[in-house]
């Protein structure tokens, strides 16, 4: 079992025809992915290094069942896109794109039914190891394990799981919700699925600077609706107020979303937070040994 993502998973990649989703689309496939095809509007019909290549979302949909849609399409088009695979009927979508205006994706959020997930956008996908990767993250650095990892980064996402899998601590399934201001999946979905996951013992929580995500995934914590042991890791504790780190959503304004308040956050509901990466296997692998919260 897994959350979002798994061997059956029917991926298909729109913007197939670009040079990211082609490189990409090859990369997944070679892990083991099943990509069942893509799509490019204009360009249905065809076929690019064995992919299929369908005109729209709902014909790919129809003709090979696809059930999940990874976006390279450029940002002026991928708001379109991601409402475009949901009127088809895709109950995944992973948004890789970066640069969506905030505009657009407050236009998708407000008309996107809760029966489809859309995950990013600037995000690096979704992983099961072992089992599909659907998305841009190195698949070699990820091992099959009981550890569900969620994160707003995609580096800090790569460099954990490389100490994890170098600490003998396999993953069962790897969320990069994305850095953006507006995303679609967040923390507090994403720990519980993990909750309700039976392949998960315990959960690494990567956030980082700005908004309230963290803090809202800490009340759910202290609710007593996440019982399951969690760590965490809050990036861009030296950011100065004001100044955009990164991503768009990184930035401290006004008082609120910083580094010190999410860490609190965390402490008060005795999660511990890793004072670096390398901190985290030590961490994870002592809290697995207490009790579960009750």
């Amino acid at each position: 079992m897994s959350i979002y993502l798994n061997k059956a998973s029917k991926v298909i990649v729109q913007g197939i025809t670009g040079r990211e989703g082609l490189y990409h689309a090859n990369r997944m496939r070679a892990y083991g992915t099943n990509v069942v095809g893509g799509v490019t509007p204009g360009k249905g019909g065809q076929s690019v290094e064995q992919f299929d290549v369908f005109d729209t979302v709902s014909e790919a949909r129809a003709k090979i069942g696809a059930d999940t849609s990874v976006i390279f399409v450029p940002p002026p088009f991928a708001a379109d896109a991601i409402l475009e695979s949901a009127d088809a009927g895709i109950a995944l979508i992973i948004c890789i794109t970066e640069g969506i205006p905030v505009h657009d994706m407050l236009k998708v959020m407000s008309v996107i039914p809760p029966s489809v997930r859309v995950i990013g956008p600037n995000c690096p996908g979704v992983i099961t190891p072992g089992e599909a990767l659907a998305g841009i993250m190195p698949g070699h650095v990820f091992s099959h394990g009981r550890v569900g990892l969620i994160s707003r980064s995609g580096t800090l996402t790569y460099e954990i799981v490389d100490q994890l899998t170098r600490a003998g601590i396999g993953q069962s399934t790897c969320v990069g919700i994305g850095g953006d201001p507006i995303i679609g999946t967040v923390f507090v979905d994403c720990l519980q699925a993990f909750e309700r996951d039976d392949a998960t013992d315990a959960v690494v929580l990567v956030g980082e600077i700005g908004g309230t995500d963290e803090e809202d995934a800490a009340a759910l914590i202290r609710d007593k609706q996440i019982v399951k042991p969690v760590v965490a890791f809050i990036g861009g504790r030296s950011a100065p107020e004001g100044k955009r780190m990164g991503h768009a959503g990184a930035i401290v304004s006004g008082g609120g979303g910083t580094a010190k308040a999410k860490i609190a956050a965390f402490e008060s509901v005795n999660v511990p937070v890793a004072e670096s990466p390398a901190d985290i296997p030590s961490l994870i692998a002592a809290a697995m040994r207490l009790p579960a919260r009750v």
